[in-house]
Parts: C-alpha cells; sequence; structure tokens
C-alpha cells in the first residue's frame, strides 16, 4: 500500500515505515506530522483518486530538522568581468511515515 502526498509544493509516493525528507515545516522533534493532501491511494492494484481519497490522510513523525549540503550558485558574463558567487542551504523536516489512513 502506498499513496502520493502533496506538501511544500512537491508530491512524494510515500508507504508505511519510510523515511522522507519535505520542505521544512514548523514542527518539533518527536511531534506527530499529518498530512491531509492526499492525491492518491493505491492498495493491492487498485487506485483511488479524487473524491475516493478526500478524507484521506497520512501521519508521520518528526524525526528532526536540518539544512542540506550547499548548492553553490556562480554567475558570470564573459568579458565584462562580472562574476558573482552564492551559496544555498536547503532546510527540510525528515519525517517518518507510520500511518496511512484511506
Amino acid at each position: 500500500m502506498y499513496a502520493i502526498i502533496a506538501t511544500g509544493g512537491k508530491q512524494y509516493k510515500v508507504s508505511e515505515g519510510d523515511v522522507i525528507k519535505v520542505e521544512k515545516l514548523d514542527v518539533k522533534e518527536g511531534d506527530t506530522v499529518t498530512f491531509d493532501s492526499v492525491v492518491a491511494v493505491c492498495n493491492d492494484g487498485s487506485v483511488k483518486v479524487a473524491d475516493d481519497v478526500k478524507s484521506a490522510s497520512v501521519s508521520g513523525k518528526c524525526l528532526s530538522q536540518g539544512r542540506d549540503k550547499k548548492v553553490i550558485v556562480y554567475k558570470y558574463k564573459r568579458k565584462s568581468g562580472y562574476h558573482k558567487k552564492n551559496g544555498h542551504r536547503q532546510a527540510y523536516t525528515q519525517v517518518k511515515i507510520e500511518k496511512i489512513n484511506a
């Protein structure tokens, strides 16, 4: 059994027991997280979408908050002497999926 959830502008395919990194959520470590925006649920080959999953939800536990590896953004224009170097570290929340309520 798996579900497709939407959070942080992205969609994730999750099963019970999966550990995923999602965009930063405002929860503390050890708290329960509930994802209400379920796009689809698949159980033994039967797929439910749209109105069939309106009441479905996915619950999980927040394992940690953190920041990813640094991504270097380098802008350069030849012949003009223009170059700019920037770094970015995206914040994330690590969640362990515990139950799919479908």
